[in-house]
C-alpha cells in the first residue's frame, strides 16, 4: 500500500506579549577592546568585537586552574579535604603585594580552601599551592591546564602558569575564555556555586584573620550574576568573564580592555541587559524528552510516542518570535512493527521561513504488529472510510 506523505505543522507562538512599539534595537557599541556575547543555552554569540585577537587573559586563567582541579576531583585524584603544604615559592606571593589569600609557608590547607582563595579572592599563591600540590609542581600543573584548552577546541590559547601572572606566554582570546567558561558552567554546577560567594574569610595569616570580598563587581548588582572572573593586567587594563541568569535563560559574556574598573562592571551590565532585553530562547527540543506522538499503522497501538536525543534551543530577536515554524515530516501512518529508538520523523526549524535545522525524531517504544484479524479489519476499515 502506498502511504502518502504527512506533514505535521506545529507553530511556535509568542510566549509573551509583545509591545506593539517595541523599540528596534541597532548593534550595541561596547567600550571594550574585545567582547563576546553569548546565549548560554542555544550557544548563539550575539555580539563580538575581535573576539580572536591575542590577549593577555590575567586572572581570567584562573578558571582554567580551577577546571582542572574539579576534573582531578571528579577522577577521584584528590578530594576537597585534601590537604596541602605551602611551599615557599607559593608563601612568596602572598608577601609580594599580589591578590593574595594570604596563606603562611609550611601550613596545611585543604584543596577547598585553596579553591576559594583562587576563585573568590583570586589568590596567586593559592594558585601557586594548589598546582603545586595537584602536580608536584606548578609547570607540570600547566601541562594539564593546556592538555583541557586544547581539548575544549581553545585554539589560540597558551598557558604558562596557573594565575595568570605579567607572562608573554600566558595568551588566550575572549572568545576562548568564553569557552572555558562555558565548559566550566555545563560540567561542574556543584562547584560553579563559589564563584557566586562573596566573601571568604581566612583566619591563618600569621595574624588577624583576613576577610575579602569577591573581585567581580556584577554579583554586587540586581542583574542575576553568579560568576565568573575578573583580571587586570597594565598593558591588558581591565577584563571580566562574566554570566547572568534569569528565569533559566543564561547569558554568557568576556571583555577584555576595559579602561577602568568603572567601566568594566557599567559596560558588563549594560551588554548582558542588552542581550536579555533584545533576544529570547526557546526550547526546541529537550535530549530523550517526548516531543509529540505519531499514528501507527496495524500495530497493537495506535499511537507512537517521539523524541528527540539532543537539546536544541533556538536565540532570535524578540521582534522574530512569531515566524518560528517547526515541521514534522514523516511517511505515514507508520507501519508496525516499530523498534524503539528506531528513526521514524524529521524535525525541521524555520525562522521568517529562512531554514535553521534539521533535527532527527526517534521512536520511544517497541510497537508489534496487531494480530491478523485486526490487521484485516483496519485495512477494510480504510480502504472503505480511507481512516485508519
Amino acid at each position: 500500500m502506498k502511504f502518502l506523505k504527512i506533514i505535521v505543522v506545529i507553530f511556535l507562538f509568542i510566549i509573551f506579549f509583545q509591545f506593539i512599539a517595541e523599540k528596534a534595537f541597532s548593534d550595541i557599541d561596547i567600550k571594550a577592546r574585545y567582547v563576546i556575547l553569548q546565549d548560554h543555552n542555544s550557544g548563539k554569540i550575539l555580539y563580538e568585537k575581535d573576539a580572536d585577537s591575542s590577549i593577555y587573559p590575567a586572572s581570567m586563567t584562573k578558571i582554567m586552574t580551577s577546571i582542572v582541579a574539579f576534573d582531578l576531583l571528579k577522577k577521584g585524584e584528590t578530594s576537597l579535604d585534601e590537604m596541602i603544604t605551602i611551599s615557599e615559592k607559593a608563601w612568596r606571593l602572598s608577601q609580594s603585594g599580589y591578590s593574595s589569600m594570604f596563606i603562611m609557608l609550611n601550613d596545611q590547607v585543604s584543596v577547598e580552601d585553596l579553591l576559594k582563595g583562587i576563585i573568590i579572592t583570586s589568590g596567586n599563591d593559592a594558585c601557586v599551592a594548589l598546582a603545586e600540590g595537584l602536580s608536584g609542581t606548578e609547570e607540570d600543573f600547566v601541562i594539564l591546564m593546556n592538555e583541557k584548552a586544547t581539548e575544549l577546541g581553545m585554539t589560540n590559547t597558551n598557558f604558562n602558569n596557573s594565575s595568570g601572572i605579567n607572562d608573554p606566554e600566558n595568551y588566550s582570546t575572549v572568545r576562548d575564555i568564553l569557552i572555558m567558561s562555558k565548559y566550566l558552567i555545563d560540567n561542574y554546577p556543584e562547584y560553579y556555586s563559589y564563584y557566586k560567594e562573596t566573601t571568604f574569610t581566612w583566619d591563618r595569616t600569621g595574624g588577624d584573620p583576613i576577610t575579602q570580598g569577591n573581585r567581580n563587581p556584577l554579583l554586587y548588582k540586581n542583574i542575576g550574576a553568579d560568576g565568573i572572573k575578573t583580571g587586570f593586567l597594565a598593558i591588558e587594563k581591565y577584563s571580566l568573564a562574566s554570566s547572568a541568569i534569569i528565569n533559566n535563560r543564561r547569558i554568557n559574556a568576556v571583555g577584555s580592555g576595559f579602561e577602568t574598573k568603572n567601566s568594566r562592571s557599567r559596560e558588563s551590565i549594560r551588554m548582558i541587559n542588552w542581550a536579555f532585553r533584545k533576544f529570547d530562547t526557546i526550547k526546541i527540543t529537550k535530549k530523550n524528552e517526548i516531543f509529540t506522538e505519531l499514528d501507527v499503522w496495524i500495530g497493537k497501538k495506535n499511537k507512537v510516542n517521539i523524541f528527540s536525543k539532543e537539546d536544541f534551543y533556538l536565540t532570535v530577536p524578540k521582534r522574530k518570535k512569531s515566524t518560528i515554524k517547526a515541521y514534522i515530516e514523516y511517511e505515514g501512518p507508520i507501519e508496525a512493527p516499530i523498534k524503539k529508538n528506531e528513526k521514524v520523523a524529521t524535525l525541521k526549524i524555520y525562522v521568517s521561513d529562512e531554514f535553521i535545522k534539521e533535527i532527527d525524531l526517534y521512536s520511544s517504544e517497541n510497537i508489534k504488529k496487531s494480530n491478523i484479524f485486526l490487521r484485516l479489519l483496519t485495512s477494510i476499515n480504510y480502504l472503505v472510510w480511507g481512516d485508519v
